[in-house]
Order: C-alpha cells, then sequence, then structure tokens
C-alpha cells in the first residue's frame, strides 16, 4: 500500500519504528516512526515501506558484512564489500523499494544520552535490538513518555513477539523485571535462522499497523519454534503494580550517562562506547596506514591488525572484532585511539 501524501515511519538501534508525535496515527496520515537494524530490523524496515508508511528514521550502530547476508533480508554483498553502514545502506535500499519514502538514517547507538533525540517525536516504536540493556532502555523510555512499542527477539529457531501499550498491557519489565540470568544462547553459540527472524518481524510490523491504524493490538505473547513448527500464544496481562516500570515509575535506564562495553550478538566483538569522542577519521587513517590495513569513508574506518579488526565511527564509538574480552578491547582501543 503506498501513500502518495507522505505517511511516515521511524526506524531506530542495533530496531525501533513509530510514528511522529502530532500527526495522525494512520498509515495514509501524516504517519511516522522509528527503528534499528539488526536481524529482524532490516525486515520491519523493507516491511514497512512496501506498506507505504513515508518517512523511515533508520538508527543502527554496525555495517553491513558478509556473515549478515543469510538473516537480515535488506542487504547484499555490494554493501558488505564496501562495508557501509547499515542505516546508510538500507536507506539507500528502500529508495529502490518505494520512492515516495523517505529513509532517514542515523549511524548511532541508542543511549540513554541521545534517546530522546531520537525518539521524542514518535508515537510507535519497533524493537530490533539484539540485547536486554537497550530493550529496557526503550522500555523505560517509551512507559514514561507513554508511547506504544513493540518487542521482539530471535535466536536459534525459536523467537518472540509483544505488543507494549503503556497503561494498557504489561510492559517487558512487568514480564521480565531483571535481565536472564546466567548463560544465555547467543547468534556466536546457537545462530540463528533467517525464517525466524522474517516471521518475528512479521509479526511486529503487523503489530505496528494496528496500532498505526488505530486499532487495539492483540495483547498476545507471541512465541515460535520455525524448526519444530510450534506456535504459541498467551494472553498478555494488564500492567504489574509492583513493576519497576509501570508500577513504581522507576526508570534507572534512561539516567545512565555512560554505555559500557558491551559484546555483540554474533559478532565476536566489543563495542567501546563510554563516552562521546569526536574523531576525524581522516586524520585518524594517516596515523594507523603505517600500523596495519586501514579502508575509511565518511561514515566510518576499518583497521585491520590481526587477528583483530577495529572498526571506528566519527563519535569515537568502535567495534572491536576478534575478541569477546572487554578487557582486550579496551586496551587495543586505548593503544590504537587513545585513552
Amino acid at each position: 500500500m503506498y501513500d502518495s501524501t507522505g505517511s511516515r515511519v521511524l526506524l531506530a538501534p542495533d530496531s525501533v519504528f513509530g510514528n511522529r508525535r502530532g500527526g495522525p496515527t494512520t498509515l495514509i496520515g501524516r504517519a511516522r516512526g522509528g527503528g534499528r537494524l539488526r536481524r529482524i530490523g532490516s525486515f520491519q524496515a523493507g516491511a514497512l515501506a512496501r506498506a507505504g508508511i513515508g518517512f523511515l528514521r533508520i538508527v543502527d550502530r554496525d555495517y553491513v558484512e558478509l556473515s549478515n547476508l543469510q538473516r537480515q533480508w535488506l542487504f547484499d554483498e555490494c554493501d558488505a564489500e564496501q562495508g557501509l553502514p547499515k542505516a546508510m545502506a538500507a536507506a539507500k535500499k528502500i529508495g529502490g523499494i518505494n520512492r515516495e519514502v523517505r529513509a532517514e538514517p542515523a549511524v548511532a547507538d541508542l543511549t540513554a544520552s541521545n534517546v530522546d533525540d531520537l525518539l521524542s517525536d514518535v508515537d510507535l516504536i519497533l524493537d530490533g535490538t539484539d540485547n536486554f540493556e537497550t530493550r529496557y532502555l526503550i522500555n523505560d523510555y517509551a512507559v514514561s513518555r507513554k508511547r506504544p512499542w513493540i518487542y521482539g527477539a530471535a535466536v536459534g529457531s525459536y523467537g518472540i513477539a509483544m505488543a507494549v501499550v503503556p497503561s494498557k498491557t504489561a510492559c517487558l519489565r512487568c514480564v521480565y523485571p531483571d535481565p536472564p540470568g546466567g548463560v544465555q544462547p547467543t547468534c556466536e553459540t546457537a545462530g540463528v535462522l533467517g525464517s525466524v527472524t522474517a516471521l518475528v518481524a512479521s509479526l511486529q510490523v503487523s503489530e505496528a499497523l494496528r496500532i498505526l491504524c488505530g486499532l487495539k493490538p492483540s495483547r498476545k505473547i507471541t512465541t515460535v519454534d520455525v524448526w519444530s513448527g510450534e506456535i504459541r500464544q498467551v494472553d498478555q496481562p494488564d500492567p504489574v503494580e509492583q513493576c519497576p516500570a509501570c508500577g513504581r515509575h522507576e526508570f534507572p535506564y534512561l539516567s545512565e550517562k555512560a554505555r559500557a562495553p558491551v559484546s555483540l550478538c554474533g559478532h565476536n566483538a566489543v563495542q567501546i562506547h563510554e563516552r562521546d569522542r569526536p574523531l576525524n577519521l581522516r586524520e585518524l587513517a594517516a596515523r594507523l596506514a603505517p600500523l596495519g590495513s586501514v579502508r575509511n569513508n565518511e561514515f566510518a574506518l576499518r583497521f585491520e591488525t590481526p587477528p583483530y579488526c577495529i572498526t571506528i565511527f566519527p563519535d569515537g564509538r568502535a567495534i572491536i572484532k576478534g575478541t569477546t574480552d572487554v578487557g582486550v578491547a579496551r586496551s587495543l582501543y586505548a593503544r590504537y585511539i587513545g585513552a
């Protein structure tokens, strides 16, 4: 369904979608939204563009790699060969899907310090992230601003989806008051089937379209296992009175100013982004050139010093591939970029 009136949706970290505040929340009005391009986010972005959502803000911290292509639906080998940031590559692809859609890419990590800048003007948020820290940040923001959002996750052959409408349904912290404990499966250890990412994203997009059209969400928590063929649904409860977010209105994830290093699902990599630190990538490339292989463009710099590959962004963020040890990653950052 293409909309010539300019209906808009925002795609936000690791994917978040929404309608801009102040506009009607219908697909044929000036609906706007936001999301982030992980394994389910790329499918969400393409599906919403094809549905005629006319504005798509794409926020993602990562770049396209060949290993992404079996599960991330918008990208191709050319994107990987160029080392394009996913947000930029997705915006380009969306332009080819529907020329009436305006895609606004943001190569950034969603944090407490920028969440308001990225999501303050949206009516609906659609999750495509890959870690609970970011999901709790989204949940705190959405509940505090009474903004609906759609939770979704996938690993192995398993997936889950749930729409959250603050004050109407249970939120993420009603269902998961704390992050899961113990060793959890990741894309690195368990892999992920492309079919489950597409299925979870489809469920999320369907819930998003219902809400944008002014309808109530399904109020179901849906879990699927595409390998066994099992699909389960349970009724989503009302907000829990003792929930830290819904009940006590405590939003600790919004107050965190520093972003601790985090191991990236499926990447054998660590992201370093402890403070904003604007960098001149051209100057850094010249400094690193004698020390290893360097490729750079206006969006990112990639420096290879085997067995590590370091991708550095203009805001000072870096992804150190080749280790999941935070100490090693910090040491490499200090060695090549500076403490």
